[in-house]
């Protein structure tokens, strides 16, 4: 017996031919695949194995570039007199963290109607489930700088936005679809805007799964599913509460007694939340939240809980999966939905954290195929699931203090511009954000000739 003193392993000595055997192995991946004739020359070419056309072809043939196949549309027109100021990629606030202000948080201004959710809903599952149905509640997306109450606030901080608008920001590198955010800076305070007549309350549905939806138009084109899912979330959250309401002091700052309609439930929440930074100047952010709901536990204390839906499209061959599965294996559903959705449960855990909500609740919806062809698809309620939203922050892989450090970047970043609009721009399937420089006028025009073509039908 030998020693091999450059593997260190005592046995026998390997013969030539298993040496040159272990090397042959060892270098495969370094020989040719192919060989071509050069047509010019008449000699035979050699192309390595990551050169070969068949080799590249049967990769992007595996699914590993489906997302190119459907074509994103931008959510706004670059237009040719945008100035571009500031380009922020992911990778340079991936690894951005502020600790999170929690105990600094207070609440300002408390209004609107919050009713009680009611508890039956936890015992649907699929042997017992129950039809979605439509409700006639009216609900308000009205953006920051439209908020009479965020006008009297104006002097209790530096930046002002909503809960939707910050988690959109503070979730931004899970998003493949593109959004834009207006951002205004008058003096020393800083303004996050949505434009009008954007899709920026739409729910995305699959955005971070490996195939995205609307290959095949239809009723699941891109856009008819946010419609779907837009409409599932306002009518589950309203269908799964009680009629005892729980009213603050001051109402709903936009319902109308002119509207024939009565407004959701919804309880609005301005909060002052300190900004701080290491080495930074501190700055206050006013944040208007959102809570849907009002439940009791069983010691009798009152628990704020937002609620959503995930909604069940694909229905493979007409047959529903969360039907068969969602009883006995609703992990392995949710799952697949952190994988999909991963973005949209970013942001409502987000939403919920800022809104200071004790509980997140999820309801699964699938769809009710037709019977005939002439009648529409409706909807069926599975299921719901509770959650903690920093427990749910966890499990999806969600760190707030990056998620607070990169709203700290896009804040500082803003703050060095000049008084102005701007526009801040996330380009589809692209990695980047972008601030453009705009015109005051800037989307008041296109909403002035909506209006004057509203006026003439």
């Amino acid at each position: 017996a030998v020693v091999s003193t450059q593997s260190g392993h005592y046995g026998r000595e390997r013969s030539l031919y298993q040496r040159s055997r272990a090397r042959y192995q060892r270098t495969r991946h370094q020989r040719p695949t192919q060989r071509v004739q050069d047509p010019k020359t008449g000699r035979m070419t050699v192309i390595p194995k990551y050169n070969n056309p068949m080799r590249r072809n049967n990769w992007n043939n595996r699914g590993h570039d489906n997302k190119s196949n459907v074509k994103l549309k931008s959510s706004v027109e670059v237009r040719k007199d945008w100035e571009l100021q500031i380009e922020i990629e992911f990778s340079q606030i991936a690894k951005k963290y502020l600790n999170y202000p929690e105990k600094d948080i207070t609440n300002l201004v408390e209004c609107g109607t919050l009713e009680h959710y009611d508890k039956k809903y936890d015992r649907i599952t699929t042997k017992a489930e129950r039809p979605l149905t439509m409700t006639n509640r009216l609900f308000h997306y009205v953006s920051t700088t439209d908020d009479p109450i965020i006008r009297e606030l104006a002097k209790e901080g530096h930046v002002f936005a909503t809960d939707s608008i910050l988690a959109t920001i503070m979730t931004c590198p899970r998003s493949y679809y593109s959004w834009d955010i207006i951002i205004q800076r008058v003096g020393s305070r800083l303004f996050f805007d949505k434009r009008d007549d954007s899709d920026f309350d739409l729910l995305t549905v699959n955005e971070t799964a490996n195939e995205l939806p609307g290959g095949d138009g239809g009723s699941n084109s891109l856009t008819k599913l946010s419609l779907e899912a837009t409409y599932i979330n306002q009518n589950f959250s309203q269908q799964c509460l009680k009629r005892e309401a729980k009213t603050y002091k001051r109402p709903n700052p936009f319902a109308n007694e002119e509207d024939d309609n009565e407004p959701s439930s919804v309880a609005y929440r301005y909060r002052k939340i300190p900004l701080l930074g290491p080495g930074a100047e501190p700055l206050t952010l006013i944040c208007r939240c959102e809570v849907d709901a009002v439940t009791t536990s069983a010691n009798g204390e009152e628990k704020y809980m937002n609620i959503k839906a995930l909604n069940e499209w694909d229905l493979k061959g007409g047959a529903s999966e969360w039907r068969q599965k969602l009883d006995t294996q609703r992990g392995d559903i949710l799952t697949t939905e952190m994988k999909n959705n991963k973005c949209k449960l970013a942001k409502w855990t987000v939403s919920s954290i800022l809104a200071g909500s004790d509980l997140l609740k999820f309801g699964y919806v699938t769809r009710s195929m037709p019977r005939s062809s002439g009648e529409s698809i409706g909807h069926s309620i599975l299921g719901t699931q509770e959650f903690i939203p920093k427990q749910f922050a966890a499990q999806i892989s969600l760190d707030m203090n990056n998620a607070w450090g990169i709203l700290r970047v896009i804040v500082d970043r803003c703050m060095q511009l000049k008084d102005g609009k701007y526009v801040l721009y996330k380009e589809p399937g692209k990695g980047i954000l972008r601030i453009y420089k705009v015109p005051l006028n800037t989307f008041e025009e296109d909403n002035d000739d909506s209006d004057e073509e509203e006026e003439g039908k």
